[in-house]
């Protein structure tokens, strides 16, 4: 599966952006969905991942009550909804799938990678 992010942006703290991730090449409902970011000198961290219907969803303790991962297996899309933005929000956000039948924050177990896109916030 190709997977690629967009929505990324230059946004004021207290703003909001929706990061999307389309596939390609196989259908998305086969795979568990996470969004990860990493900012400049660090490294690529957990931030939601969903499950494959869906109905289930597990986010870091950083963006919990302000990020909210969806998803639209009809349109092989997943999203983040990010509102209340932070200067610490700044990074890279990518999107990723695991072939695991259950969640999972641990980069190494998820297989596929978008490229990446830009998030920055000003304080």
């Amino acid at each position: 599966v190709q997977l690629q992010a967009s929505g990324g942006g230059l946004m004021q703290a207290g703003g909001s952006l929706r990061l999307s991730c389309a596939a390609s090449g196989r259908t998305l409902s086969s795979y568990v969905m996470g969004w990860f970011r990493q900012a400049p000198g660090k490294e690529r961290e957990f931030v939601a991942d969903i499950s494959r219907s869906g109905g289930m969803t597990y986010y870091a303790d950083s963006v919990k009550g302000r990020f909210s991962i969806s998803r639209d297996n009809a349109k092989n899309t997943v999203y983040l909804q990010m509102n209340t933005l932070k200067p610490e929000d700044t990074a890279v956000y990518y999107c990723a799938a695991s072939n695991l039948p259950y969640f999972t924050s641990r980069r190494a177990q998820y297989d596929y990678w978008g490229q990446g896109t830009q998030v920055t916030v000003s304080s």
